[in-house]
Parts: structure tokens; sequence; C-alpha cells
């Protein structure tokens, strides 16, 4: 039986927009803390070309974390397994900004989701780029199919000034040689790539390669191979959610990607992408409301990976 999505989706808003909004924004980034915290948003496209959205889905928000999946995806095509050596694909099990991991571990982040993880990849993008960031955002658009998406230099600036942990960690890992450049353009770098800005629409558009065995489903532009995209998939399940990547899956059952902004993306590999805003945060640093909804929309489905 075929599924109406756009009926389930506009159910289960409904029901969720009428119930408690719990959790906070985020004060420790000050241009995130202004943001109207009742906005909710969702959009679902799949591989067909069919795609819907509800409430604030076009209302451009700070995509924090989740751009660390584009900057992971650029690297590792470039990389191969050799990216491995600088960063592991374990979940951490402590804060996303937790500094205890890495002395026992040698200046070695568990993955590259958490900020230690994501700093070593901007490294290696000041690397590997004459322009990282003119780089990174092109590919971010050319995924998208849409040039209007842009970095938020007020929210870089203020990243930038509120970056005193992320910091510590840059030079930690450089005193064990895991940081190449300079900790200042890594961090400069790094609070610019959590700035980028884009809708609930933009982003599950541009997730569709990793539902699509790596390919862009609008030209068939192999982003990663196959085989890369599963990966990538996996390290989404078990890491995308900070330390709460195990009850994601418990309750939601599909690789994903959550930032501080509010935002949450969610892949089901070779069907559909479908990403919900909600900024009100819950105390691991997840969107309440998005969480909240993609449980109850894969129950409403029966779909999910498991």
């Amino acid at each position: 039986m075929k599924l109406d999505y756009q009926n389930i989706i506009s159910k289960v808003y409904t029901d969720i927009i009428a119930k408690e909004n719990f959790g906070k924004v985020p004060s420790y980034i000050p241009e995130l803390a202004c943001i109207d915290d009742n906005k909710f948003g969702i959009n679902f496209t799949d591989l067909k070309h069919n795609s819907f959205g509800i409430g604030d889905f076009e209302e451009k928000f700070s995509i924090q974390s989740i751009s660390k999946v584009f900057a992971l995806s650029f690297v590792y095509e470039k990389l191969d397994e050799k990216l491995w050596k600088r960063v592991d694909v374990e979940p951490s099990g402590s804060a996303f900004n937790s500094l205890v991991q890495l002395e026992a571990d040698c200046g070695i982040p568990r993955n590259p989701f958490i900020n230690a993880g994501a700093l070593v990849i901007c490294d290696i993008l000041l690397e590997i780029c004459n322009n990282p960031k003119q780089e990174l955002i092109q590919f971010i658009r050319d995924l998208t199919g849409d040039q209007q998406i842009f970095f938020n230099e007020k929210v870089a600036a203020s990243e930038l000034q509120n970056s005193f942990r992320n910091a510590a960690m840059c030079n930690f890992m450089k005193s064990f040689g895991n940081i190449k450049s300079q900790p200042d353009a890594v961090i400069e770098l790094y609070c610019h790539l959590c700035s980028i800005e884009m809708t609930c629409k933009q982003l599950s558009m541009s997730f569709l390669y990793l539902a699509n065995l790596g390919k862009t489903p609008s030209n068939d532009l192999q982003i990663l191979s196959s085989s890369k995209a599963k990966r990538l998939n996996a390290i989404l399940l078990t890491c995308g959610f900070y330390d709460e990547s195990g009850e994601f899956s418990f309750r939601v059952g599909l690789p994903g990607k959550s930032g501080v902004g509010g935002g949450i993306v969610a892949i089901y590999p070779q069907h559909y992408c479908i990403t919900v805003w909600s900024p009100k945060l819950n105390e691991k640093g997840n969107s309440y409301r998005g969480m909240k909804f993609l449980e109850e929309f894969t129950t409403q489905t029966g779909e999910s990976i498991f």
C-alpha cells in the first residue's frame, strides 16, 4: 500500500505543535538566542522529486553541526580511507565539546561529528583547498541546486567570540600533531562552517545523495561512491546526535544529523530525506520537537532501517 506521506506529516505536525514545547535555545551563541523559539517547519523530499513542506519550512536558519556532514563528504571523497587515521568512527558517549577523551585517545577524535572531529576535518580542508570556504559553500550549492546559500557572518563572529573550548581542543590536538594548520585558521573556518544558513527544503534536497547511493538524483552526479555513502550513513546512525545517538536510533531508526540551531535531517536510504526545524533543544542539544516529530513519523509510516 502506498503511503500518503503528506497526510501523515500534516497530522503529526498538527499533533506536535498543539503540545508542550520544552527545552531552550542555546545561550552560548548569542546570535542563536535571538531566534523565535516557536518556529517549526518540516520538509520531505524523495528520490522521485516529490517535495512538500509544512510550517516554517522555507525560512532559513543556522544549520550548525548539520554542515559537518557536507565537510566530511567533501574530505572523504578526496582522502579516501586515509581519513580515518586522523579521526575515528566511534560514538563518543560524551558531550559534543568534551576534552576528556582527546587525552586518552592521543589527540584522535572519536568521530567526525563531535567538535574535535569537525576541527580535524576543517584542518584537512585548509590543507587540500585553495579557498576552503568558497569551495565548501559551492559544494553545498551544487548539491542543493541552489546558489542562494551563504554563511551568516554575524553568527560566525558570534561563534568566534565564544570559541574558547574549541580553541582549547584545537591547540590540544595540535600538541599531538593531529592539527597541521594554525589553530586560529582552523577555528575561523569551523565557525563559518557552523554559520551556514539553509531552509528545511534546501536541506532535504541537499542530503538526497546519501539516500541515493552517493549520487544526486537530479543530475546523477556521483558525490561519493556507494560504499562511502553507506559508511557515512552508518556514522550518522551511530554518531549523528552526540551522546543521544543511541536514543535517536532506538526511537526513530534512521540515519540523521542534528544541529544546535534546532535542525534535524533524517535519511531513509533509497527512498527520501526529511528535515525538521524547531529551535528549542533538549538537555542533549537536540531539537525537542524535532525528535518528537521524527519518532512519531516513523511510527506512523512503519519505515526505518531496522
